[in-house]
C-alpha cells in the first residue's frame, strides 16, 4: 500500500491538472501530438518499416532512378513514393532521413539546455562579475548566426581533420554547431527565472540551514525554473530541425550518402525542372508537417504553462 500510494497520488494530480484538462479540450494539440508521435515512431522503426536499406548499395539500382509516385502514370508498385536520382526508394530514405533530422534536433537541444541552464543558473544566482561575463558572452554568441558558426567550424574541421572526417561525423558536428550557436536562448530564460526565485523565502531558509550554493541552485532553484525550459525546448527542437535542413541544403550539413530531410530536399532540387518534383517536394512536405506540429504544440504548451495567460 505504501508503494502504490505515491504513484496513485501523482497520477491523480496529473488527472486533475489544468495541463491535461486543457489538452482534452484542445483538438489542435491532440492532432499535433498524434502527428508528432506517429512521425517519431516511424522514424524509430525505420529499419523495420522501410522496404529497402538506403545505405546498402546492393539494393540500389540506377536503372530505377526518378520513378514517379504511385498516383502518376509510369509508377512502379514497389516504390510507393517513387525513387530519387540514384534509384533509392523515396519512402525508405524519408524514414531514415526523418530519424536523422530528429536525432540532430533533439541532440542539439539537449546540448543547448545543458549549457544554457548551467550558465543561466550561475549568472542569475551568483550575479556580479560572473553574471556580467556570462551575459556578455551570450551577447557575443547571439551576434553570430548558426550559418556563420557552421561555416567557421566546418572550415576549421575540414582544414585540420579533412573533409572525410566531417562527412563521417556529420551528425555529431551538426549537433555541436547548432547546440553551441543557440545556448544563449536557454541562458537568458533561466537567468530571468532565477532572478525572481532567489529572492523567495525558501532560498533564504536553505541558506540559514547552511546549504551550499551549488545544492541550492540545482536542488531547489532549478526545479522551479523548469516550466519556461519545457516551453522553450519545443520551439528550439523545431528551430534545430530547420537549421539542420538549411545547412544541409547549402551543402554544410548531412551528405547525400547519409540523408536527412534537408539533404533530400537539396538532392532533388536540381531535378525540379526535369519534372522529378517529388524528390524535393515529398521530403519538404514531411519537414513542414514535422516542424509545424512541433511549433503548434509548443504554442499550446506556452499558453497553458504561462500563468499570465491562464484564463480559468
Amino acid at each position: 500500500m505504501t508503494t502504490s500510494t505515491p504513484a496513485a497520488s501523482r497520477w491523480q494530480r496529473l488527472r486533475d491538472s489544468y495541463l491535461l484538462y486543457s489538452f482534452k479540450r484542445d483538438w489542435g494539440a491532440q492532432l499535433c501530438l498524434a502527428i508528432l508521435l506517429a512521425l517519431v515512431t516511424m522514424a524509430l522503426l525505420a529499419p523495420w518499416l522501410a522496404p529497402t536499406d538506403p545505405y546498402d548499395l546492393a539494393q540500389i539500382d540506377i536503372l530505377n532512378s526518378e520513378l514517379p509516385p504511385f498516383w502518376i502514370d509510369g509508377a512502379d508498385t514497389r516504390y510507393a513514393l517513387g525513387t530519387d536520382a540514384q534509384g533509392r526508394d523515396l519512402w525508405s530514405i524519408i524514414l531514415y532521413g526523418t530519424r536523422v533530422s530528429l536525432l540532430i534536433g533533439f541532440g542539439a537541444v539537449l546540448l543547448q539546455a545543458l549549457l544554457g541552464v548551467v550558465f543561466g543558473l550561475l549568472a542569475g544566482y551568483l550575479g556580479g562579475r560572473i553574471d556580467a561575463f556570462l551575459m556578455r558572452l551570450a551577447d557575443i554568441q547571439l551576434s553570430f548566426s548558426t550559418l556563420m558558426v557552421a561555416i567557421v567550424v566546418g572550415a576549421v574541421v575540414k582544414a585540420t581533420l579533412g573533409g572525410g572526417f566531417y562527412s563521417n561525423h556529420a551528425v555529431l558536428m551538426l549537433i555541436l554547431i547548432i547546440g553551441l550557436a543557440e545556448w544563449p536562448q536557454y541562458a537568458r530564460t533561466v537567468r530571468a527565472s532565477v532572478l525572481g526565485e532567489k529572492r523567495k523565502e525558501y532560498v533564504d531558509a536553505a541558506k540559514v540551514m547552511g546549504l551550499g550554493s551549488r545544492r541550492i541552485m540545482f536542488r531547489h532553484v532549478l526545479p522551479n525554473t523548469l516550466t519556461p525550459i519545457f516551453v522553450i525546448s519545443t520551439v528550439q527542437v523545431a528551430n534545430a530541425i530547420i537549421s539542420e535542413a538549411a545547412l544541409s541544403f547549402l551543402g554544410l550539413g548531412m551528405p547525400e550518402t547519409h540523408p536527412s530531410l534537408g539533404s533530400l530536399i537539396k538532392a532533388g532540387f536540381d531535378y525540379l525542372q526535369s519534372g522529378s518534383w517529388w524528390i524535393t517536394l515529398v521530403p519538404g512536405a514531411v519537414l513542414v508537417v514535422l516542424v509545424l506540429s512541433i511549433n503548434l504544440l509548443g504554442d499550446w504548451l506556452r499558453d497553458v504553462m504561462n500563468p499570465r495567460l491562464y484564463k480559468g
